[in-house]
């Protein structure tokens, strides 16, 4: 398997005394704050004190511990808190008033409806960096809709884009809008910081879940702007350059292969006993192979059909050319180059034992995150977070018998 995840004497992250309240639900607040979490920084999450987030209950769970929230959590300390209530809002605001940074994902209007919105938290904080992350901005036609990860798929262009040519559109299976979201709100809150560095003052982020993805999509406005072209579904093949797809091998494997670079694609076709396409006109730029793509498709394809996907690799590798295995989950995990650069840690979990999580999305020489801890149970925390901004035991007791936390 993968290393063990260190626990002790790891030099101090990068965003090491800062501190930060998570306020957001299901994915791309959460993992914003997994990341500054992951890199040093005291992350609070706070959830409905009866409810909790949603994301504890999303995807699988061993003997009814969910092991998403493990991951999406870690490195948080974990308060219940209605913030509905004036109790609540009391409590938000004192915490508020010693906090960095807020990521909160409430439709528009929420925090302004419950006294916590972003004139009231900084005239008590005027250096907190408030993030805002909706399905579409705090303004605009569509602010006021629900907001979430498959809508911003299908309106970004990624699910008009995706899929067969004869097929439907097609959505991923996995929180893409969300997760690019959330690595995006992560670099806007360091800008904000890096702001707050040289003037003193904090600000308010405006991130919705549409924009980050619609940039990943790619130009196809600009596109349809100065052309009046509309991109069509393709399929794995790519309108930039061929061959590149998926193909079968010998033992009913998959290898995915791209022709990127135009060495790459004379290499690829060297390989495969085709070296006379090399010389067309045609052959020489990615977007007049596409012009032949069934024809080099037909090369490739064939070449691998014939042999095994270690064949297949080898023969690449050798080549110099670019091919990859299509992995599935226990391909990921037991890959020799995923566990030697420790992409994959084991930690240790007070429910799951030894727990393999990604680790830390990026290597820091002199300030390396690390994962200190994984998600704890709704409340975990409470009592010493009040403490530690001035609430009494008896505080506590009141704010609980009340349900304002847990």
């Amino acid at each position: 398997m993968s290393e063990q995840a260190p626990s002790t004497g790891t030099p101090a992250g990068p965003l090491d005394g800062l501190k930060v309240l998570d306020v957001s639900t299901i994915l791309a607040g959460p993992l914003c704050c997994q990341m500054l979490g992951d890199f040093g920084a005291e992350v609070i999450k706070i959830e409905h004190p009866t409810m909790g987030d949603s994301m504890r209950g999303h995807g699988e769970s061993k003997d009814g511990v969910s092991i998403w929230w493990k991951e999406i959590s870690r490195n948080k300390r974990t308060l219940g808190l209605s913030l509905s209530t004036p109790e609540g809002a009391e409590v938000f605001k004192r915490l508020a008033a010693t906090a960095d940074v807020v990521v909160e994902n409430f439709r528009p209007g929420t925090l302004e409806r419950w006294g916590l919105g972003p004139d009231v938290l900084s005239e008590l904080n005027p250096g907190l960096v408030l993030v805002r992350l909706t399905g579409f901005g705090q303004t605009g036609p569509y602010k006021d809709r629900p907001g979430f990860g498959t809508l911003a798929e299908a309106m970004s262009g990624f699910a008009h884009l995706t899929g067969p040519a004869d097929g439907p559109p097609t959505l991923p299976a996995f929180g893409l809008a969300d997760s690019i979201c959330g690595i995006a709100a992560s670099s806007a809150v360091l800008m904000a910081l890096r702001h707050r560095d040289r003037t003193g003052e904090g600000q308010t982020v405006d991130l919705s879940i549409l924009e980050p993805i619609m940039i990943a999509v790619g130009p196809s406005p600009t596109v349809y702007q100065q052309l009046g072209e509309i991109g069509q579904r393709h399929g794995n093949q790519s309108t930039n350059n061929a061959p590149r797809n998926t193909y079968l091998t010998k033992d009913g494997k998959w290898v995915a292969v791209s022709t990127s670079a135009q060495r790459i694609a004379e290499r690829v076709m060297e390989l495969v006993g085709h070296p006379e396409v090399i010389a067309e006109p045609w052959f020489a730029a990615g977007n007049t192979r596409v012009e032949h793509v069934e024809e080099l498709d037909s090369y490739v394809g064939s070449w691998i059909a014939d042999r095994s996907r270690e064949d297949v690799l080898a023969a690449f590798s050798a080549a110099g050319a670019a091919v990859a295995a299509v992995y599935d989950a226990r391909d990921v995990v037991e890959d020799p180059h995923i566990r030697e650069t420790q992409m994959l840690l084991e930690v240790e979990d007070p429910d799951l034992g030894q727990v393999l999580q990604h680790n830390v999305m990026f290597r820091l020489s002199r300030s390396p995150g690390q994962i200190r801890f994984t998600g704890r149970s709704l409340g975990q925390d409470t009592a010493e977070i009040l403490q530690e901004i001035g609430y009494t035991d008896e505080d506590i007791l009141t704010l609980k018998e009340s349900e304002v936390i847990k």
